[in-house]
């Protein structure tokens, strides 16, 4: 039974009936929350931002049966394997051939490395030139790609970005505004397995498939290995998992290869648990630290695995956190405040990395896109139509519980709970705006993860996001037969 690909009809309509119920009963769930303290100023002038609301126990303790699993560690194995058999933009690089065809390394390449057709600008404001963009097409080196092309694989072995191009160029849309680099895609973290198609012209960069993501990636922040030893990286444990934001490992010049390493949430690493308490690791004492074994690049090339230190000061646990509400809250609320970064950039996170460093945290896997991830077939969607009206999406709104994922054109919100009449998330946004006392829209420039309330919120001087609505996506417990 394909259990949150395709839900039990009987649960979707039950959930939708009692959205409509909700929509037309006002006063709903509101009723019997706390009333909205109208004296009080809007935090940061934030519309309905209270200095409680960013607390994430404000909210657990909202939340009804905030400690119990959403999903146990079976079902979120279940449903791992579910998004890896049904998604599309999820890659299973154990199933690639060894021996790649020169037309489908062309076509991965050109899904991805097309100039785009509106103007672009460089840091300093000014066109790129034809100069710039013959240099950058011509380091894709096509030509190169043999009739077929040997799969080599490698593990990622510092924070690396993903670009659509092979190369560091900064371009933009607009001049002047730096924040969103059109050739910045993702990035990827240290032991992420990568399998390499294809090599640049200057010999610097790879274009590589990961599991989410096809892009190229700095030559550099690659080791290569054989296939027994990338794909096998830290699946057998004792583990630990990133739980904080960022970690990073402890500073050593004796290995500058794994020195203040920076590791984002959710990654997660192998512990050398049977190193001797009497021997070192790059000059200092374990006792206060994990060993952990990191990836890194030989000056041949290839991969090795050395021992490296994560501080017991540094947020981490032995294993995936539950899937529970809570744990939902807890992680999301300590991107709080963290400045935007599209596709990773900034070694922040934008929107959809937002989602899916929160999920991986608790070892559910989602795609990196909010494009992807609005119509997962492996998730519980809710989809509305363009042409419905507003009756519907205020319904499902009213309804959302903790870690639904709330989609419009570009971007994805998660829920946190519901408080003063209206819907809380928190979201990582490059902007936001919403109506004032005297019915202009303010035009806010939020820049990083906030908590906002949804129903304000305007996507422009007469369209809400509420209007803008086309999924919501729900991790959900299997629903019986």
């Amino acid at each position: 039974m394909r259990i949150l690909a395709s839900p039990n009809r009987l649960a979707r309509s039950s959930w939708l009936a009692g959205a409509l119920l909700a929509a037309l009963l006002v006063t709903g769930h509101a009723a019997a929350e706390a009333p909205r303290a109208q004296a009080d100023a809007d935090l940061g002038g934030v519309i309905g931002l209270r200095e409680a609301y960013l607390a994430p126990g404000f909210w657990a303790q909202r939340a009804p049966n905030a400690d119990q699993p959403i999903l146990d560690r079976a079902g979120v194995a279940a449903q791992n394997a579910r998004m890896r058999a049904e998604d599309r933009s999820i890659h299973d690089l154990r199933a690639l051939p060894a021996q790649l065809p020169r037309a489908r390394v062309l076509a991965a390449i050109d899904a991805l490395s097309t100039w785009p057709s509106k103007p672009l600008y460089g840091v300093d404001g000014q066109d790129i030139s034809a100069a710039q963009r013959s240099a950058t097409v011509a380091n894709l080196a096509l030509d190169a790609v043999p009739t077929q092309r040997p799969l080599q694989y490698g593990l990622v072995t510092h924070r690396a970005a993903l670009r659509a191009f092979p190369t560091a160029l900064r371009v933009f849309t607009t001049p002047g505004d730096t924040d969103i680099d059109r050739f910045q895609e993702s990035a990827l973290f240290p032991g992420d397995a990568v399998a390499v198609l294809h090599e640049s012209a200057d010999g610097r960069w790879l274009f590589i498939t990961s599991e989410r993501y096809s892009a190229w990636i700095e030559k550099r922040f690659v080791g290569l290995g054989d296939a027994a030893s990338v794909l096998g990286y830290g699946q057998r444990g004792p583990y630990r998992v990133i739980t904080g934001a960022t970690a990073f490992t402890a500073y050593t010049p004796e290995e500058p290869r794994v020195s203040r390493l920076q590791l984002d949430m959710g990654v997660r690493l192998p512990v050398i648990a049977d190193w001797p308490q009497d021997k070192t690791v790059n000059g200092q004492q374990a006792h206060a630290a994990y060993v952990v074994q990191l990836p890194v690049r030989n000056d041949d090339g290839r991969l090795a695995l050395v021992p490296a230190l994560l501080p017991r000061s540094q947020d981490s646990a032995p294993d995936y956190l539950p899937l529970t509400p809570r744990n939902l809250l807890t992680q999301a609320f300590k991107f709080l405040g963290e400045r935007y970064g599209w596709g990773h950039d900034y070694d922040t996170r934008d929107c959809s990395g937002f989602v899916s460093e929160i999920y991986r945290s608790v070892g559910v896997l989602v795609p990196r896109n909010t494009s992807a991830q609005a119509v997962s077939p492996a998730l519980d969607r809710i989809a509305f139509d363009p042409k419905e009206g507003k009756a519907r999406r205020t319904a499902a709104v009213n309804q959302l519980q903790v870690g639904d994922l709330v989609y419009i054109p570009g971007h994805v919100m998660v829920a946190i709970g519901h408080v003063d009449g209206r819907t809380w998330v928190i979201h990582d946004t490059a902007g936001g705006s919403w109506n004032g006392a005297d019915g202009t829209r303010v035009q806010a420039h939020l820049n990083g993860v906030s908590v906002t309330p949804l129903e304000p919120m305007m996507a422009s001087d007469t369209v809400s996001y509420i209007d803008r609505i086309t999924n919501i996506q729900r991790l959900r417990a299997k629903t019986p037969e």
